[in-house]
């Protein structure tokens, strides 16, 4: 079945935001990559503030850090907003920065040789700075892996954006939802890895605590691992210094298989959400805090 094109005003919109999306990338490859970098840290510590995710970051930060003083949350707040906005500047350039062995340590390579090796994993992680750079890294270790990505509203930006990760190596992705769900278990099923991102309201999921608060997670990485008998492999990667990055493969953990499904994947969803707080807490500026992680509810009451 054809799928019926967008409306026309969607679609002139739709190509005006591609156009923009092509001349920032245009402006971002003429210039060195550290300039780049500032230059996203200031545009968004000035404009963040003035967005609608700025309530969001405000109270996701009061959640995780509820007794930080003004102070302390207005210094979070901007870092956080520097953050965002460096990541977002970087990503035109990241062929750039992963091609550069002096921006970007692996801690823990040996790790990825032993999966590229044939000892598959499901792969998990957080929203933490340059994330992009984590996918990179498990390509160029030798690993095949899937990286599930959730598509753009803007087609014409999302093939855009497929285009730019093909450009640093990535190049087998699974879409969020049912088909990529099966994508994912056909790769599982050949021996391959997997990779997702697991710090997100997933509507449905296994609600577990997350900071003391009730989050809605996605049971994927969990189920996966348990139905494949294969670890569940936590990454993460920290800034440095401008645009140079350190990514860490951590220690694995293997989920033990009771006979009660529904217990053992909520036990696997809560250790995941412990590394997730685990790296925030030890890096609280560097997590993607304007995504609404719990529910609906919590910015209600803070509107």
């Amino acid at each position: 079945m054809t799928q019926a094109p967008p409306p026309t005003r969607q679609n002139i919109q739709w190509r005006f935001e591609a156009w923009a999306y092509d001349f920032a990338q245009f402006l971002a490859r003429l210039f060195p990559i550290d300039a780049v970098s500032d230059f996203g840290a200031w545009l968004f510590r000035n404009l963040g503030p003035l967005t609608g995710p700025h309530r969001t970051a405000r109270t996701n930060l009061r959640i995780v850090f509820p007794d930080a003083t003004p102070a302390e949350l207005a210094a979070l707040l901007r870092a956080q907003w520097e953050e965002t906005g460096r990541w977002i500047a970087e990503f035109p350039t990241l062929d750039r920065i992963i091609a550069d062995p002096a921006r970007v340590e692996v801690v823990g390579a040996e790790r990825l040789s032993e999966i590229a090796a044939g000892q598959p994993v499901v792969f998990i992680s957080g929203h933490f700075s340059s994330f992009e750079i984590m996918s990179a890294v498990i390509v160029h270790s030798g690993v095949t892996s899937q990286i599930t990505y959730r598509a753009m509203n803007n087609p014409y930006v999302d093939e855009r954006f497929r285009e730019s990760r093909w450009r640093y190596g990535v190049r087998l992705f699974a879409p969020k939802g049912l088909a990529g769900a099966r994508t994912l278990l056909q790769a599982l099923g050949r021996g391959e890895s997997v990779a997702l991102m697991n710090d997100q309201k997933f509507n449905g999921g296994v609600a577990a605590p997350l900071f003391g608060v009730m989050a809605h997670t996605a049971p994927g990485p969990s189920s996966f691992a348990l139905r494949f008998g294969i670890p569940i492999q936590p990454m993460s990667v920290q800034r440095i210094h401008k645009a140079r990055f350190r990514v860490i493969v951590h220690e694995p953990f293997l989920l033990e298989d009771t006979g009660d499904s529904e217990a053992d994947i909520e036990t696997g969803v809560r250790r995941i959400n412990a590394f997730i707080e685990e790296r925030v807490l030890a890096r609280p500026t560097e997590w993607f805090w304007v995504h609404k992680r719990w529910p609906k509810e919590t910015y209600k009451r803070a509107a």
